[in-house]
């Protein structure tokens, strides 16, 4: 399947360009308080070798405004001050560095507050992203459209962009989320009918680690087949890095983007007489942070196994003592059972170093 992507418009987040011919981003958000400098960098600095390109934080006193410049120093990607309510904290957001600052304008108390976020916005040169949420939307949207929904969620969005684009503003990203997946993609097909602007998609408190990356990966998965996203975030109840990990999975399982090995390798059956779930878990531990593009399979049949697995790069399979290594699905090594992970990674590394 070929995927044809939207060309929306592009705008500048930092150093990262969202939109237009730009790949898609794959971000995160921090679960530390901000304003403990220390713990959020280090997550920061591990988001970053997980493969995150931007990371949003959350801004919800002056303490953790003021944080973002200190922040700032020690990390290497743009980031984007998360603001509910309180405009004053956007606008020290922007003034201590913010790349990027998040808010959802109808939490805003006035107009005149959220010209004054837009004119400082405008005067530092950074976008905003108006961020709708089904749980948050405006009481007359809910009473208008006899609840929340598609259609109540697309039109809040509209109202914002047309408001920003009254106050002169256009470097504008647009996300509109439920934590239903129906619903938040039919919001967002209606949405990308209706503007230009680039989108981040996104199942919005999605869940725990199996549940939310289940429906975020039919959700963000959905949408980008049709060609609808320009930058994504895996809201998961986990470990930050996780989301990092199926974002580029839901990528390069559509063939958008290719970071790091595809593992292939069998749900095992009766025929299996090697311990493969941890021979999987221990390849893949090693290979969690690797950007070298590879296709492996990790087999518990030496019968069946290459045949299975022919479209992989590389792959090994054991059972009975044996262990073999194919490429192609052609057997080219046969070693000792117990040998599996330590042949398989020296390989690897071998091929790396004949494409470095």
């Amino acid at each position: 399947m070929i995927i044809k992507r939207k060309k929306s418009l592009q705008i500048k987040l930092g150093t990262v360009h969202i939109g237009g011919d730009a790949q898609i981003s794959v971000q995160s958000m921090t679960n530390t308080q901000t304003q403990q400098i220390d713990s959020t960098v280090k997550q920061i600095l591990r988001l970053e070798n997980a493969g995150c390109e931007i990371v949003r934080v959350a801004i919800p006193d002056q303490e953790s405004a003021y944080a973002l410049a200190d922040i700032k120093k020690q990390i290497h990607i743009p980031i984007i001050a998360d603001i509910h309510f309180d405009y004053q904290l956007a606008l020290m957001a922007i003034e201590t560095g913010a790349d990027g600052i998040r808010i959802n304008p109808g939490n805003i108390n006035s107009v005149l507050q959220l010209k004054q976020i837009v004119d400082c916005a405008k005067m530092h040169h950074i976008p905003i992203r108006i961020g709708v949420n089904a749980g948050s939307l405006e009481k007359n949207l809910i009473k208008k459209y006899h609840g929340v929904t598609p259609d109540a969620m697309v039109e809040s969005a509209m109202n914002h962009i047309h408001q920003f684009e009254d106050m002169g503003f256009d470097l504008i990203k647009v996300s509109i989320k439920a934590s239903d997946v129906n619903r938040t993609v039919c919001a967002y097909q209606k949405l990308s009918d209706l503007t230009n602007y680039p989108l981040h998609i996104g199942i919005t408190e999605a869940g725990t680690l199996i549940s939310g990356t289940v429906k975020s990966s039919l959700g963000i998965g959905m949408l980008l087949a049709q060609g609808i996203g320009d930058t994504l975030r895996v809201s998961l109840t986990r470990d930050p890095v996780e989301e990092i990990r199926v974002g580029y999975e839901i990528l390069k399982a559509l063939g958008i983007r290719q970071r790091g090995p595809e593992i292939i390798s069998c749900p095992t059956c009766g025929r299996c007489s090697i311990n493969l779930f941890d021979i999987v878990e221990k390849i893949e531990s090693q290979l969690i942070n690797e950007t070298f593009p590879l296709k492996i399979a990790i087999m518990g049949c030496i019968v069946n196994g290459p045949g299975e697995a022919k479209e992989a790069d590389i792959g090994i399979a054991g059972g009975d003592g044996k262990g073999i290594l194919f490429k192609k699905g052609k057997i080219v090594k046969k070693f000792d059972q117990n040998c599996l992970v330590d042949v398989l990674l020296s390989e690897i590394q071998q091929l790396k170093s004949k494409n470095i």
